[in-house]
């Protein structure tokens, strides 16, 4: 399930199968422009990179974001019409691949409110759903997700800690279960592995992220 899919860099993932998607881009080390797909899941500046993003996309790449990013993506110059603004809890295809908005928001904090509409994503890629949790803490709206690879965010402080995310999972019981959103600005390499402890024996944690030297 997790072949040819990488962590890049904090909440930055590659998936390289049929096609080649990306979410959040952010610290491409080289120019790859190669994107199919780029889901966006909100604006902060980790999330949102027009430098990274012109990085990985080609003349024909589509473009997902959440629609409070409507003015920024225009003001950066992206292709307007190669762009789809979502809300939470809609259904798409594109490209041939269907995909989820699941509302990623916090509720013990005010870095990412609930009414700003952020995402995370649920893709489905040969019968095997991905979901893409974003900034969120555990909510009422991400305890019903359905998926067999879950990415989650384990670094706290604008996300949920690595406690909240095992109880997440534990709770939607996917197949796997990778740690994002650490080793970078905030989150430890510790958390991550704390994270896989904390999982039900049922499921499998991997983390993907290459930790650098």
């Amino acid at each position: 399930m997790l072949e040819n899919i990488e962590v890049l860099c904090h909440s930055s993932i590659r998936i390289c199968k049929d096609k080649t998607i990306y979410f959040d881009p952010f610290k491409i080390d080289k120019n790859y422009n190669d994107a199919d797909l780029i889901f966006i899941t909100h604006d902060h500046y980790d999330h949102y990179s027009k430098e990274d993003i012109e990085k990985v996309k080609k003349e024909d790449t589509i473009i997902i974001a959440p629609k409070d990013l409507s003015s920024k993506i225009l003001e950066d110059g992206l292709n307007e019409e190669n762009t789809i603004l979502v809300k939470p809890n809609e259904t798409k295809i594109v490209k041939g691949i269907k995909f989820e908005t699941i509302p990623a928001y916090n509720v013990n904090k005010q870095f990412h409110p609930k009414e700003n509409g952020w995402v995370g994503y649920i893709i489905e890629i040969e019968e095997i759903k991905y979901y893409i949790a974003g900034d969120t803490d555990l909510n009422e709206d991400n305890k019903k997700v359905k998926c067999d690879v879950a990415f989650v965010p384990v670094g706290g402080t604008f996300t949920m800690d690595f406690k909240e995310a095992a109880q997440l999972v534990n709770e939607i019981k996917p197949k796997i279960a990778v740690p994002i959103h650490y080793g970078s600005i905030v989150g430890t390499y510790e958390d991550a592995n704390n994270f896989i402890k904390l999982l039900n024996s049922n499921i499998k944690g991997q983390i993907l992220k290459k930790k650098k030297l």
